[in-house]
């Protein structure tokens, strides 16, 4: 197991920035209609301002730049998204369309205690 843990900083940059890409693509299909989605709302709406924090916070997961503040936003916006949006609808995540809302949560919350794990602009400033 010790030899698994070498590769724990890579692992967990591998793993920031496929969430943040992930995250990006919410905010894009919202702000910017791409990939295609149903989703336009209105300028300065709540769900638009989760998108630009989406794109932006997104951004800043994905360089790896003030990573820690970033996610701890990020982790805030899904937890108020998932009360808000997914949980009045059923109690059961399954059904309430909330899964991903949930795992984003927890993801960026690991990554304020974890921080950018490799390939991550903080470890330059640092």
């Amino acid at each position: 197991m010790r030899q698994l843990q070498a590769y724990a900083p890579t692992v967990l940059g591998i793993l920031r920035i496929v969430a943040a890409l992930l995250f990006i693509e919410h905010g894009a299909a919202k702000l910017l209609n791409f990939p295609v989605s149903e989703m336009h709302p209105p300028a300065f709406s709540l769900p638009w301002i989760a998108g630009v924090l989406e794109i932006v916070g997104g951004t800043l997961v994905l360089i790896g730049l003030w990573t820690r503040p970033a996610a701890f936003i990020l982790s805030g916006l899904m937890a108020a998204a998932y009360w808000m949006a997914h949980a009045p609808q059923s109690f059961f995540p399954v059904n309430n369309g909330g899964d991903a809302a949930i795992l984003f949560c927890f993801v960026f919350l690991y990554l304020v205690f974890a921080g950018p794990g490799a390939f991550a602009l903080d470890n330059k400033r640092a």
